[in-house]
């Protein structure tokens, strides 16, 4: 019959201050890293719920085994994720500079009917992709559209000119 090392469950092998410093600190840096270089890729969901959801995974994956860390060590630092996730989803909403500061501004890729090709660069966007947005919204080509911005969660929207 196995034994079971209950301590070894339950019973933190490391200090807990130094957990939720070490979850706190991750967290950050990559939410930091990730919104230097993340825009376009991420899509419909937000860089913070990928890191979340990332970094969870880690967490519960080391402490499900038993090598790595005690279970309450792993609950500690889900914890602090999910704390700080939420905090700064607080702060967006309640601090409109930290908002500012966290999230991307709209970049406006057509303006008038004319491309504007700088901003596209500055998000690597293709005359191929932003064709195929607007024909997603059923416009052929540049001159019907008034406005097209490069919107903080990636995705391309269009405001089409008077006809």
């Amino acid at each position: 019959m196995m034994d079971i090392d209950w301590p070894a469950v339950f019973v933190a092998k490391n200090s807990l201050l130094e957990l939720v410093l070490r979850g706190t600190i991750m967290y950050l840096l990559i939410l930091a890293l990730l919104r230097l270089v993340l825009r376009r890729q991420v899509g419909a969901i937000g860089t913070s719920d990928i890191l979340v959801i990332v970094l969870i995974s880690e967490i519960s994956g080391n402490s499900i085994s038993p090598a790595e860390q005690s279970v309450v060590e792993g609950a500690i630092l889900v914890a602090t994720i999910l704390f700080w996730s939420y905090a700064i989803e607080w702060l967006q909403y309640r601090v409109p500079a930290f908002e500012r500061l966290m999230r991307e501004p709209k970049l406006k890729l057509i303006e008038n009917g004319r491309l504007l090709r700088h901003n596209m660069r500055k998000e690597l966007v293709t005359l191929d992709e932003l064709m195929a947005q607007l024909r997603e919204n059923g416009l052929e080509d540049c001159a019907r559209v008034k406005a097209a911005y490069m919107e903080a969660n990636g995705c391309i929207s269009i405001i089409k000119a008077k006809e």
